[in-house]
């Protein structure tokens, strides 16, 4: 897939304010892996409704800018092809439980954070994935038909620019302007900023490449330079950045977890607390596990969750494998 820095910026932006929003409130930190084994375990009122609002971001894709959408390969059709996707599924799951947490939960909100755990996390599963991708024992990348090197930028059309542009304006009016005024009146008010906050990440997936393999597999191709799309180091920039910015601004705003006050939402902030302290092997064995689960694959939960909906034939042995291993997990 080519570099798109339009769409992977624009993406990141939405991921931003869909993890960031979570945070400030309904204090809540944005980790799909949790959220996704939790609607099967233990479905309430903090996970199922991210989870619906994360699925329901492809209805405006679909329906308004349809060349968004990933082209996913065709779904396996042998009895080993299934039973290698459980397993991968199984990795993500299991890896995931173990490390708590994967991309969105350590990557963008736990670095974002400034948490020594979630850099150490990363640093595993993102290094181990790399290793993974690179040994060519997963999905493969082809360079560009036409000769044309992968890392050369491609631009929106005027009606997907259009689309992207109104998603990233329409979701800040709603996050800074929307939600203050309206929401706090209402009971329940947290439940339905979740499905706000899971539509928004939704689209940031499908926006800025996430949800698509291939640009994931294409970003660990540092190796080849026939088929590296740098295009994800832009969620970094502009994901990651932002986040981090917001949060160490609600910090001073805010104070620590136990707060100067509230989020604007919920009674209190209910962030993660294990420290460097708690790491074990358990948690390095899960980030080695996601990290190849992810490095096979190209796909980490929440891209699976929209893969899944999009490609049922695809999704049912990986959701499958992953929510089994969630359950095995310790």
């Amino acid at each position: 897939m080519p570099f798109t820095p339009i769409n992977t910026s624009l993406g990141a932006l939405l991921l931003y304010q869909g993890s960031y929003g979570l945070l400030q409130n309904n204090g809540r930190v944005f980790g799909i892996s949790s959220l996704l084994s939790g609607c099967v375990g233990n479905p309430n009122k903090q996970n199922v409704p991210v989870i619906l609002g994360m699925v329901s971001s492809i209805v405006p894709v679909y329906l308004l800018a349809p060349s968004l959408l990933p082209p996913y390969a065709t779904p396996p059709a042998t009895l080993e092809a299934v039973l290698a996707l459980a397993g991968i599924g199984f990795l993500v799951g299991w890896g995931t439980k173990n490390d708590n947490g994967c991309t969105s939960g350590h990557m963008l909100c736990g670095i974002s954070r400034i948490s020594p755990r979630s850099f150490i996390a990363t640093g595993i599963f993102f290094m181990t994935a790399l290793i993974t991708a690179n040994l060519g024992i997963g999905a493969t990348l082809s360079p560009s038909p036409d000769g044309t090197p992968v890392y050369m930028p491609v631009y929106p059309t005027t009606d997907e620019l259009a689309f992207m542009s109104s998603a990233v304006a329409i979701s800040q009016a709603i996050n800074s302007f929307i939600v203050p005024a309206v929401l706090p009146r209402y009971t329940n008010s947290g439940v339905v900023y979740s499905c706000i906050a899971g539509l928004q990440f939704g689209l940031g997936l499908l926006i800025s490449g996430m949800a698509n393999p291939e640009k994931v597999l294409g970003f660990f191709s540092w190796f080849n330079p026939a088929t590296f799309d740098p295009s994800l180091a832009l969620v970094m920039v502009f994901g990651v950045g932002p986040n981090l910015l917001s949060y160490l601004y609600m910090k001073t705003e805010y104070g620590n977890e136990e707060g100067k006050k509230p989020p604007l939402l919920a009674d209190k902030f209910n962030l993660p607390t294990a420290t460097v302290a708690d790491i074990d092997w358990r948690f390095v064995a899960g980030a080695v596990a996601f990290g190849v689960g992810w490095g096979l694959s190209g796909v980490c939960p929440g891209p699976g969750l929209l893969r899944s909906v999009l490609t049922p034939l695809w999704g049912a042995p990986w959701l499958a494998g992953f929510w089994l291993g969630s359950l095995l997990g310790i």
